[in-house]
């Protein structure tokens, strides 16, 4: 089977597709034939180096595909059969601690992503556990199944679990055209939120407009904290969805409500940040951090998929021999929504 890997950490150039032998499966697995796969931020932070990845290491964290095999166990206890069209729950966790027993997936102290701390699933075909398979919601084609699972769970987890995201609640969004913006904002509108989202250009503020965000901030031209302070007649946003870190940081404190809640899931643009604690306690303003999220909110995401409340966006389809051409296209910015891969 084709798969994608790196032997070394550096530049696209270190990819690689590969000949490999079909995985074995355990009976509590079932063997999947991909059809997409999805890149993601991630895909390139474990590309140009993370401590920790094992190398090779197939890349990828997101896959949909159909089922060829099916181990005893995993037909047994899962109800999976051949033919099944099915993608993968990006996580892994020991399924026996207090935190995986309470449905906390993501708080187990051996929580894996596939394609950074394990093999990842972009390859022809791909063993998962049964428990970390899911259905397809049928009104999705294979690029947009493969494309809405680490995203749309992040956002899930951090508007509905963390913030507990409610209809009179204003919610400051960032990054439209990323995977995890343009999935929080499809998420607040289904909860019925006002949403203000930040984008860098005017073809990417229409489509933003366009996936339901009440407002569009242009942060190459107008101060975040600022414009959301006056939208929001002095108040600031009730909850702030950050992942940019850094260069946004103070911005997103400026526009944060007193009792408001920031919860941040990433750094892309540096960890390093500064806290007034005095701010903090006065307003009564909460910091929170999440990390992907549970099966728990896969299973509730695509019940807003099936209900017509959320759609992945694409933003570009490339063949798997094409993948470091997806790595440059995902790297310059270009792209509003999910860049995928399809097994052709």
């Amino acid at each position: 089977m084709k798969a994608i890997r790196i032997h070394e950490h550096g530049g696209a150039d270190v990819l690689r597709v590969e000949e490999l032998p079909i995985p074995e499966i355990e009976s509590d697995e079932v063997l999947i034939r991909v059809e997409a796969a999805a890149l993601n931020h991630l895909d390139l932070w474990v590309r140009k180096g993370i401590p920790g990845v094992p190398l090779p290491l197939i890349m990828g964290s997101e896959a949909a595909g159909e089922v060829v095999r099916v181990g005893e166990r995993a037909h047994n206890r899962f109800g999976l059969n051949v033919g099944d069209h099915v993608f993968n729950i990006p996580i892994h966790s020991c399924g026996r601690c207090p935190y995986c027993l309470a449905g906390k997936e993501n708080l187990c102290a051996r929580f894996q992503i596939p394609g950074e701390s394990m093999q990842g699933v972009q390859a022809e075909y791909i063993a998962v556990p049964a428990a970390y398979v899911y259905r397809r919601p049928e009104n999705l084609s294979w690029a947009e199944t493969a494309a809405f699972p680490l995203a749309g769970m992040t956002a899930y987890h951090m508007l509905v679990q963390k913030a507990g995201v409610r209809p009179e609640h204003t919610v400051l969004v960032y990054g439209a055209s990323s995977g995890v913006g343009s999935s929080a904002i499809q998420i607040a509108r289904a909860f019925g939120a006002r949403v203000i989202t930040t984008v860098g250009s005017a073809q990417k503020a229409k489509l933003a407009k366009k996936l339901g965000a009440d407002h569009v901030i242009r942060y190459d031209q107008e101060s975040i904290g600022k414009t959301v302070k006056e939208l929001t007649d002095g108040q600031g946003a009730d909850i702030i969805i950050e992942h940019p870190g850094q260069a946004t940081w103070r911005e997103s404190l400026r526009a944060l409500k007193k009792g408001g809640k920031l919860v941040t899931c990433g750094a892309t643009t540096g960890p390093k940040v500064e806290i007034d604690l005095r701010a903090l306690f006065i307003k009564h303003q909460q910091i929170i951090g999440s990390t992907m999220g549970t099966r728990k909110d896969i299973i509730e995401l695509a019940d807003l998929i099936r209900r017509g409340k959320f759609k992945p966006q694409i933003a570009r389809e490339f063949t798997f021999e094409e993948a470091a051409k997806a790595h440059a296209f995902l790297e310059s910015g270009q792209a509003f929504g999910k860049v995928v891969l399809i097994n052709r």
